[in-house]
């Protein structure tokens, strides 16, 4: 897909409008990435996107941040102890779910490049007393974390705002030890996007005009150096214009014993 911005064009304007939602956002605002260019409508997106009951146990000052387009944490079910990363994390709904499932021996961190985000993430554990989850400011493109630190790598709704999707997938392979797993709810398509919408700033920010084609998708995967990677639709209720739609994506670091 030929880009129209540079790289550094649109991480500013996805720096710029999340961070101004963490800024505007209140309990009950039902904040989602939307928007007439978006990928999704503008209220109750946790209820519409989770189907657990994990839910209840959260405040609306974190359920009003979710800005995903699925369930990452759907397929398969974390380990206490665990040690899981989120790329992206955003008001940290994610996180807060994943560290109920790993419990007080576990880890979860999660990393976005947004302050304002990181910030309301930060207040938000706090609020919810969690002592089990740190978020760190970062890029995705170029992870905090060592070599082989994370068992279980999440992504809800982010990696399509990234223009270089393959240096994602490079550095969620290097921090993922062997036999480990990615599970990613995203935007992808089948075809490519007209050329009026990848030229629209504001759908790249509202997650359509970063989005790729699904085999693209489970090439980049695959050249990182990830297998069984499975791709299943899900949300099929978002408004999303054809030929998009939300797909999880789940991947594994083969163990190779010696």
């Amino acid at each position: 897909m030929n880009q129209v911005y540079s790289d550094e064009d649109i991480k500013q304007a996805v720096r710029e409008r999340y961070g101004q939602i963490a800024r505007d956002s209140h309990p009950g605002a039902g904040a989602a990435c939307c928007g007439p260019t978006s990928c999704c409508d503008d209220g109750g997106a946790a209820v519409r996107l989770y189907a657990d009951e994990t839910l209840t146990e959260l405040p609306p000052e974190v359920t009003g941040l979710a800005l995903g387009c699925g369930d990452p944490l759907g397929v398969q079910g974390l380990q206490p102890g665990q040690t899981v990363l989120d790329l992206g994390s955003g008001g940290g709904i994610d996180c807060f779910r994943a560290a109920q499932q790993v419990g007080p021996a576990g880890h979860v961190i999660g990393v976005d490049m947004t302050p304002e985000m990181i910030d309301r993430a930060r207040r938000n554990a706090q609020q919810l007393g969690l002592t089990n989850v740190e978020f760190r400011l970062g890029e995705i493109e170029h992870l905090p974390l060592a070599d082989a630190s994370v068992d279980v790598i999440i992504s809800n709704c982010v990696i399509n705002l990234v223009p270089d999707k393959r240096q994602v997938f490079r550095e969620a392979y290097r921090v993922l030890r062997p036999g480990g797993w990615l599970s990613v709810s995203d935007i992808v398509t089948r075809g490519e996007l007209p050329e009026a919408l990848r030229r629209n700033l504001a759908a790249w920010t509202g997650c359509l005009a970063g989005a790729v084609d699904v085999e693209e998708y489970i090439v980049g995967l695959r050249e990182a150096g990830f297998e069984e990677v499975q791709v299943t639709p899900e949300n099929p209720n978002l408004p999303i214009p054809s030929p998009v739609f939300s797909a999880r994506i789940t991947a594994r670091k083969a163990y190779r014993p010696g």
